[in-house]
């Protein structure tokens, strides 16, 4: 059994603090956003699913652009650029698979 609140947040990117579970096959992520935190462009070769808990997140995906709230969930395909900010505060869930190692809370 693992207790999330209790694991150890670490910041991947300025504003994105991250408690980790990592599977065989999967990372899942919890995030607190600070307002105003932008995720860059990017893309990887994990499909991200990702779920708002709190708050409003924007993020486009490709071309298109979501405003993400609480009781939505958004499927981000392998390797399809994307990027975001925190309207507010925010609580997102990301499941990412294949897992994520360079998300291991005990590498610095």
């Amino acid at each position: 059994m693992i207790d999330i609140h209790t694991t150890p947040a670490k910041e991947i990117i300025e504003g994105f603090h991250g408690r980790f579970v990592h599977t065989k096959n999967n990372t899942l992520a919890w995030w607190e956003i600070k307002k105003g935190a932008i995720l860059p462009r990017h893309s990887h070769v994990h499909e991200q699913v990702t779920q708002v808990l709190e708050g409003r997140f924007q993020l486009t995906v490709g071309n298109e652009t979501f405003i993400c709230e609480p009781g939505y969930v958004k499927v981000i395909p392998p390797h399809i650029e994307h990027e975001g900010v925190a309207l507010t505060d925010c609580k997102i869930f990301d499941l990412f698979a294949p897992q994520r190692p360079e998300y291991n809370n005990d590498e610095d």
